[in-house]
């Protein structure tokens, strides 16, 4: 389900006519696609217990699945910053951070924290970085700006990504996922592996659900009371922004649970299914092509040269509806494009692994 979310809220038919709720929040607060994101996270986490536990059970020994990790690690990165520099390939200006980079820094650290530590050092782990990262954010001076200033250049994360990668981020003074603000993402994968830990104990199904919607409101009222002295901010990923959006996906997983594993209800999955079993190879390729379909031009009357997905955009769907719903139409023929390509593999069972 994430999968699909990223590749529609990544792809509106035009960046001038959003959705709104496929639009990011400007700064403070949140929407829908603010969710996306740390949805992901979260269930990676989940997945890890999952994944390990089932390793470790057949004999997998600590050092292998650690060099699994590493390798994992740096290929997911490394897709990331092809993605970035492709096709010119300016090493000069590429962008660092990155949604995928951001993946594989957090896969790596949350794997090594929980196949190194028991439930109380990651519980451990989870407070300190939270709270840690509350404190430095508004304690912390930044140098020509003051102290707890969360505004978009005046934070500390923005300086710090300044003092390290400038002229490599997504803006000229800051990026959405930089250095500092990945240490809080951490956080929203290790809950995901709490999660993972509860649904893989033996506890009873029906107790199940009703912990996941239990911890899920939990987190929902945490992270709205947090956001009074610490708001909800996506792109500063800001602690109470951690605490609200893994109780929501807790409350979702939880609905999914109860569905799918309680009552037997499953059929209407099946495209998620299809989605979550090349999760990585479908949003790499949607964002390669994507990014292409922006570059590539062809020539229309008159002479002008457009984009690709501008001509697409205009000839086929600009024609439907209104400019915001016409973008829609695009984000959803475009989710329903690598489905059927995903639905391909899946039917080949053809599994892209990283």
């Amino acid at each position: 389900m994430t999968i699909a979310g990223m590749i529609l809220v990544n792809n509106p038919g035009t960046w001038s006519a959003i959705y709104p709720p496929l639009a990011h929040a400007e700064w403070h607060g949140w929407t829908p696609t603010d969710l996306v994101f740390p949805f992901f996270l979260f269930i990676v986490g989940v997945s890890i217990v999952f994944s390990f536990d089932a390793r470790l059970s057949r004999g997998d020994t600590l050092t292998r699945l650690v060099k699994h990790v590493l390798r994992r690690s740096a290929m997911i990165f490394a897709i990331g910053l092809f993605l970035a520099a492709v096709p010119y390939f300016d090493f000069a200006t590429i962008r660092i951070p990155g949604v995928l980079q951001r993946i594989a820094v957090v896969y790596l650290c949350a794997s090594l924290i929980y196949l190194f530590t028991r439930m109380g050092g990651q519980i451990a782990a989870i407070c300190g970085l939270l709270l840690g990262y509350w404190a430095v954010m508004t304690l912390v001076p930044v140098p020509g700006y003051g102290v707890g200033r969360l505004d978009v250049e005046g934070n500390l994360a923005a300086y710090v990504d300044r003092q390290l990668m400038l002229g490599h981020l997504w803006k000229p003074m800051w990026d959405p996922e930089g250095v500092l603000s990945t240490f809080p993402a951490i956080v929203t994968t290790l809950l995901g592996g709490l999660v993972g830990k509860w649904l893989t104990s033996t506890r009873r199904p029906e107790e199940k659900a009703k912990g996941l919607f239990i911890f899920g409101g939990i987190g929902l009222a945490l992270g709205q009371i947090w956001h009074i002295w610490f708001p909800i901010n996506k792109n500063l990923w800001t602690s109470s922004y951690v605490v609200f959006t893994a109780g929501f996906a807790c409350v979702l997983l939880g609905m999914c649970y109860w569905g799918m594993d309680l009552k037997g209800v499953r059929r209407w999955a099946t495209p998620f299914v299809v989605f979550g079993t090349n999760a990585i190879a479908a949003f790499a390729l949607s964002s390669f092509v994507a990014k292409m379909m922006g570059i590539w031009k062809v020539p229309v009357a008159g002479g002008i040269a457009i984009s690709v997905k501008a001509y697409i955009f205009q000839k086929f769907f600009a024609p439907l509806a209104s400019p915001v719903n016409a973008s829609l139409l695009f984000a959803l023929a475009y989710v329903l494009f690598w489905l059927g390509v995903m639905w391909l593999l899946y039917r080949r069972k053809i599994f892209i692994k990283i």
